[in-house]
């Protein structure tokens, strides 16, 4: 019997571990699948273990893991597939199938850049835009972010998009800030590039309100799961459509 298990990341911010488990419950009424279980990398319960270990205990003989990541960094790389090693190697008559983190798609691009103009309402050729990244030692993810930069900037047509990450990687958000909306003539849009509201998406919004007492145009997009396309993502993942 086939079970799925979603691993989010987990977070000290209760806002945000309750966005993550709503997110999870609405995929899990559309997914027809009697077994399918919730649990995070950290911070918060249930963790991978007992995720994993409640759809054996309701008859799974395979599980599909589907990780609530964006990019493939650290956790995705080590962390998780470390914690599956440990548990196939006690539960060696269980089939295992991880599956992969959201990606540079070019449908999640879409859904970034209709976010930024859903939110601004409406864009003008000098409003300027900042990317923020949760930032990672891994040199593949600035790589990832030079895409994501480049593709939400075709898409809104707009001349200034550059990206700073909240920890492990340059620049970080305050010089971030600071340097975008330096001799801005318009508005200036962040978007955080996040799944969920947690710590780090309040810290973004810290930065911003100390920012907007000085300079009214200043927009804050919000976690990237206002957009339903991740949804219907994780959920043709569950379903293997």
């Amino acid at each position: 019997m086939k079970g799925i298990l979603y691993i989010a990341h987990g977070t000290r911010s209760k806002k945000g571990a309750n966005e993550a488990r709503n997110f999870i419950e609405r995929v899990r009424n559309r997914v027809d699948i009697p077994i399918q279980e919730i649990s995070f990398l950290e911070l918060t319960d249930p963790l991978i273990d007992e995720g994993f270990r409640r759809c054996v205990e309701k008859g799974a003989t395979s599980i599909t893991i589907i990780p609530l990541f964006l990019l493939a960094a650290g956790h995705i790389k080590q962390d998780i597939p470390e914690s599956l090693s440990v548990l196939q190697a006690q539960f060696p008559h269980i089939r295992i199938q991880l599956e992969d983190p959201f990606g540079v798609q070019e449908i999640i691009l879409d859904a970034a850049a209709e976010l930024v103009k859903r939110t601004a309402g409406g864009l003008q050729q000098n409003d300027r835009l900042l990317i923020v990244g949760r930032g990672s030692s891994d040199p593949s993810i600035q790589g990832d972010f030079s895409a994501i930069a480049n593709g939400i900037k075709n898409r809104l047509g707009i001349q200034h998009v550059s990206v700073c990450y909240l920890a492990a990687a340059e620049p970080r958000l305050k010089n971030g800030l600071d340097t975008i909306l330096e001799n801005a003539e318009s508005r200036v849009i962040v978007l955080p590039y996040l799944l969920f509201s947690g710590l780090l998406s309040a810290e973004i919004e810290r930065e911003i309100v100390k920012r907007s007492k000085e300079r009214k145009q200043l927009i804050n997009t919000g976690p990237l799961s206002r957009h339903q396309v991740f949804e219907e993502i994780v959920m043709e993942r569950a379903t293997g459509a």
